[in-house]
């Protein structure tokens, strides 16, 4: 490994308030070149605003940044990119209408002696940087249609055609398949034994441990602990994290089951879904996993209604649901907690009462019109209850952290008293302390008595807090697992073997 005697970044008692709220007090972390240094808190720890400082999105208020023993002060993006700093975010924003060369030298094409963009020079050292990367990607296509994962590639490959020495990479794998991920991870060791250094963002400690040299955790706006990765554990890192013992992240209690409440007979979408038929109980947690496009997500949402399926049949406590029709799943006691909470779960600009009463907001209204007194006196108990993290219920949703948001969309459809709540994704991109309320909740609703169907792509996740498991493969439900039975082993068997018969 190429590490170097002096350190790429060192961040000494970093402070940044917004007004009256203090964000950072005290963002404190040493990266070393030839190494990847994790950074690691819950939600609203400080991760964002100490990247954005080194980003230069934001300038600090106090403390000491230095970038390879320099003093630095960033007063926008370009001058942190023009010192040597790369930043590849969750969901990159490229020109979909350019080519992938256009955009890795946006702003600086070569040019020819004739004052032309030499667009050989460009093409061929668009594709030197891929060959070093190991990635196969032309470099004529058009950005547009890109996986998330090659997007991250061109980006990393903009940071090395900029000769960046730090590269900072904020949830990078949140969106990508283990096949991704694996590129992704081979990609940042070969900048690591370059002697970059590289910051390493994530909730995922199995993917912490697995890349990182370093883990510095952080909370509550301050710098807590560095440990080495290699000298510590899960429990000592979520510890620190969180200020307790989380001893259980997935506290599920044994729930009474009833009779169904969801029942899906031969549920069929061409090239998506295959002959689908399973029931939900009340009281249970049923969970629905596989590989990444095996068509979970989309199960899902045709039985809400938001898709179309062309047989098949979806009842809710023994009555037909019109399909492709939300309002009437909910209107029969549905409820749908989409995988993706910012675009489809939440109107982030609005604030976090008008969220939780949008969908109960024809109830609340008295002679047509309805007030923030209403949404209010509707959404408070509600946010009290899933303890919303917030000053007031008039705060946007947008200006929360992920686990926060994720409250506010699930004391949304709970306020509507639904019989069935389907939840996808529930914990996706949300800190460890979270996660384990989120669980919580999801077992005390279903010790009262409300059918679960959960999507999750975190295994243990689905072992932890599943009654029962529907593996999907391909379009197909490929086993039927009791709680016992739903082994890592046998989950993963059946979700890379189409076809199998349901147990």
């Amino acid at each position: 490994m190429a590490t170097t005697s002096q350190p790429r970044l060192v961040l000494r008692d970093v402070r940044k308030s917004f007004g009256p709220v203090v964000a950072l007090r005290s963002g404190t972390i040493e990266v070393a070149g030839g190494s990847i240094h994790a950074l690691v808190g819950e939600n609203g720890a400080g991760k964002s605003t100490l990247v954005k400082i080194v980003a230069g999105v934001h300038r600090r208020d106090a403390g000491e940044m230095l970038l390879d023993g320099e003093a630095v002060d960033f007063g926008s993006t370009a001058e942190s990119k023009a010192s040597g700093v790369a930043v590849i975010y969750q969901e990159p924003t490229l020109f979909p209408d350019l080519s992938v060369t256009e955009n890795i030298f946006m702003g600086r094409q070569p040019l020819t002696s004739g004052r032309r963009i030499d667009r050989s020079a460009m093409y061929a050292e668009t594709q030197a940087l891929f060959d070093r990367l190991g990635v196969s990607i032309d470099p004529r296509r058009p950005a547009l249609g890109l996986s998330i994962a090659d997007q991250q590639i061109i980006e990393i490959a903009k940071a090395i055609s900029l000769d960046a020495r730090l590269l900072i990479m904020d949830e990078p794998t949140a969106a990508l398949s283990g096949v991704e991920v694996e590129r992704l991870f081979a990609v940042a060791r070969s900048l690591r034994d370059e002697g970059r250094g590289l910051v390493f963002i994530s909730h995922r400690f199995d993917e912490v441990f697995a890349l990182c040299d370093m883990v510095t955790v952080m909370r509550d706006g301050e710098y807590v602990a560095t440990r080495p990765v290699a000298d510590t554990g899960v429990d000592e890192i979520v510890s620190l994290m969180v200020g307790r013992e989380v001893s259980d992240l997935f506290p599920k209690t044994p729930a009474t089951v009833g009779a169904p409440v969801l029942e899906v007979e031969g549920l069929n979408r061409t090239g998506v879904f295959h002959d689908v038929s399973f029931e939900v109980r009340a009281g249970e947690i049923v969970g629905l996993a596989g590989l990444v496009g095996a068509g979970r997500s989309e199960i899902a949402r045709a039985v809400f209604g938001v898709d179309r399926y062309e047989s098949g049949s979806v009842r809710l406590a023994g009555k037909a649901v019109p399909q492709h029709n939300p309002r009437a799943a909910i209107r029969a006691g549905m409820a749908f907690i989409p995988e993706d909470r910012r675009k489809q779960g939440l109107v982030t600009e609005a604030s976090v009462a008008r969220n939780v009463a949008g969908v109960i907001r024809r109830g609340l209204t008295r002679g047509g019109v309805l007030t923030q007194r209403a949404e209010n006196r509707a959404a408070g108990p509600w946010a009290g209850k899933l303890e919303v993290k917030t000053n007031a219920l008039d705060a946007n949703a947008v200006t929360m952290s992920g686990g926060n948001q994720q409250k506010v969309v699930i004391a949304k459809w709970l306020a509507t008293d639904p019989k069935l709540l389907i939840i996808d994704e529930p914990t996706r991109g949300i800190d460890v302390g979270t996660k384990a309320e989120v669980h919580r909740l999801l077992s005390e609703l279903a010790g009262q008595g409300l059918a679960i169907l959960m999507i999750s792509s975190e295994l243990p996740e689905v072992l932890g807090m599943a009654d029962r498991v529907l593996v999907v493969c391909e379009g197909r439900l490929s086993a039927e697992l009791s709680r016992d039975e739903a082994t890592p082993e046998n989950v993963m068997r059946a979700a890379t073997h189409a076809g199998e018969a349901v147990r």
